[in-house]
């Protein structure tokens, strides 16, 4: 579903924020990246979307380069990032309705999923509300919600739990092996090791721009924990 090849994005003066990584995330899994502050996960996402540029590798999703063809990749990708930028000036249903209208929901299919996810993470009856008023979480929950309305391919987050009251975060836990269950991907990266060692059947490492380690989440902690592994590989490589 996802694809990275010999991916490298350098940034001013040349420095590579992230060197020759390569991964496939195939449909079905979920699969966390972890790495620490400045480790290259944010520029790696948002090259996969199309937010960021870059010249050396390629990256595929559901076999399409997101080079050559940006606009049919994004069509089947759907993107979380760790601040959502949403517009304030609309209410709850006229955003859901915008991104509705941008990836083509039909009518009835978009007032279903929307009441489905809206009575899931308990904001339904805010919907009618200016984004303006909401809390940072509610916010969240809305953007999540966006993602989802198109039934992507590929759900690209970028640390999704921030924000997250318990409640919601075991709610999006569950919508992402749903979607996975149907056939769909999750590329996702976070600080919390403990989600990331239950929820995900696949782990990447990186660190400093380079993969340190990747793989089925079992062989990748071994019998330690993944927070062991991931402490070891950072203070040792």
């Amino acid at each position: 579903m996802l694809t990275i090849k010999h991916f490298t994005k350098r940034y001013k003066g040349g420095k590579k924020a992230v060197d020759d990584l390569n991964l496939i995330v195939e449909a079905g899994d979920i699969y966390g990246f972890i790495g620490h502050n400045g480790a290259g996960k944010t520029t790696t996402i948002r090259s996969v979307v199309g937010v960021l540029e870059f010249e050396e590798g390629d990256i595929e999703i559901n076999g399409i380069s997101v080079k050559k063809d940006p606009v049919a990749c994004k069509k089947i990708t759907a993107y979380i990032p760790d601040n959502p930028d949403l517009y304030d000036h609309l209410t709850g249903i006229q955003y859901l309705n915008f991104i509705s209208d941008l990836y083509s929901v039909s009518k009835s299919d978009r007032e279903s999923l929307i009441r489905q996810y809206g009575d899931a993470f308990q904001i339904t009856a805010n919907l009618g509300d200016l984004i303006s008023s909401y809390s940072h979480g509610m916010k969240q929950k809305l953007a999540i919600i966006s993602a989802l309305i198109h039934q992507p391919k590929l759900l690209v987050l970028d640390e999704p739990f921030v924000g997250l009251d318990p409640k919601a975060a075991h709610t999006l836990k569950t919508i992402m092996a749903d979607l996975c269950s149907k056939g769909s991907a999750i590329f996702f990266s976070t600080h919390v090791l403990d989600v990331a060692e239950k929820l995900c059947n696949k782990i990447a490492i990186i660190k400093a721009g380079k993969l340190l380690k990747q793989g089925r989440t079992e062989d990748v902690k071994g019998d330690s924990s993944l927070e062991d592994v991931f402490l070891e590989l950072i203070d040792h490589d």
